[in-house]
């Protein structure tokens, strides 16, 4: 059994998150990590393109929707299922994903479970318009009244019954104009190789669930049902004063590889509040010593940070945070606050995203 201090654990997530070397391509990078979650809060970048920008090489912002584009479809937008948080899956994940949108369909309890009888019309008078029309969001249907949304604010009744019916997996998004919701029938969206392939069964569904956690933060800990269920598939790791983490056999050469290597000469640089890398807050505070939260659903006269601060990274070490916000009409990006550990630096890392953004630092 390995064992590793915090610095070599620093070392090996660095590069099996791919932010020590980035690579060219993000089909290779949606593989790698299993998914890419989606935001639609645009604050200083959305959180897919601030996650991937850190990891692909020349990514562009919305590159990851405009890679979506592609005839062959290398990717599809779902939840993840069980947690609730929108996600891109690489095509792979077709067959895991389907069982979740078909129990959806039958579900009686829950927002988006079952089909209420008046829903129900609403639904096959949608479905009938995309199927003769092509892809259609929810502004081209009528059913105007007003009902009670997932999030519990008002929304129109054609764009709650759209959603259900993409948690049904009754359509799946085809595009985004806007970051906006253009819906197409499923089989129209995903290749016939994959969609007609059959849904795997609950155990092989329950341990893909437990590897695309570990390809998602390569470091993790899991119980002990969940140990067995993927036993085959993983390694675990001891270091002092945590309980046994958990990665994938394939990443045994690079954590035996990280052991003695120096920690990357990174240049500053700002992370997605919810990157794979910090996405677990309680290893973060003990692997980083770095105690985080975002504070976006946090009330403004709590929050310590800033609405979307964002975590910056130096040297293989976390330093502080600085809360930004994009002013696209004047062209810059602001800092509105900032706690940057004595003796390091954060200009190099704000304007490195104001570029990606396409803004400039305000001075």
């Amino acid at each position: 059994m390995p064992s590793a201090s915090l610095a070599h654990l620093r070392r090996f997530l660095l590069r099996a998150q791919r932010l020590e070397q980035p690579v060219d391509s993000i089909a290779e990078t949606l593989d790698h990590l299993g998914y890419v979650q989606i935001d639609p809060i645009n604050v200083c970048g959305r959180m897919h393109d601030l996650i991937l920008r850190n990891r692909v090489l020349h990514y562009p912002e919305n590159g990851l929707h405009s890679f979506l584009l592609r005839p062959e479809q290398p990717g599809f937008e779902y939840y993840l299922p069980g947690a609730g948080i929108l996600v891109t899956f690489p095509l792979s994940a077709w067959p895991y994903v389907r069982p979740h949108m078909e129990s959806r369909r039958n579900d009686p309890n829950g927002y988006n479970g079952r089909l209420q009888a008046e829903e129900t019309a609403i639904a096959e008078d949608i479905l009938s318009e995309i199927t003769t029309r092509g892809p259609l969001s929810s502004d081209h249907f009528r059913h105007d009244t007003r009902v009670t949304g997932a999030w519990g604010t008002r929304t129109r009744q054609a764009k709650a019954v759209l959603e259900k019916l993409f948690m049904h997996g009754r359509v799946l998004i085809a595009r985004r104009e806007k970051f906006r919701r253009i819906y197409d029938l499923p089989e129209r969206v995903i290749p016939a190789s994959v969609f007609n392939q059959p849904p795997a069964d609950a155990t092989a569904v329950e341990r893909w669930l437990i590897l695309t956690r570990l390809r998602q933060r390569r470091l993790t800990t899991l119980s002990k049902k969940q140990q067995t269920l993927v036993a085959d598939c993983v390694a675990p790791v001891l270091a002092d004063g945590f309980p046994p983490l958990w990665i994938l056999h394939r990443d045994l050469p690079l954590l035996a590889a990280t052991e003695e290597a120096e920690l990357p000469d990174l240049s500053p640089r700002l992370i997605a509040p919810l990157d794979p890398l910090i996405y677990d807050r309680k290893l973060t505070a003990r692997i980083w010593n770095f105690d985080y939260r975002w504070e976006v659903y946090t009330p403004a006269a709590k929050r310590q940070r800033g609405y979307y601060a964002l975590p910056l990274l130096s040297q293989g070490q976390f330093i502080g945070h600085v809360d930004l916000k994009a002013d696209r009409k004047s062209g810059k990006l602001e800092i509105l606050s900032r706690q940057v550990a004595r003796g390091h630096a954060h200009a190099s890392a704000v304007r490195e995203l104001a570029a990606f953004l396409n803004l400039r630092p305000r001075t």
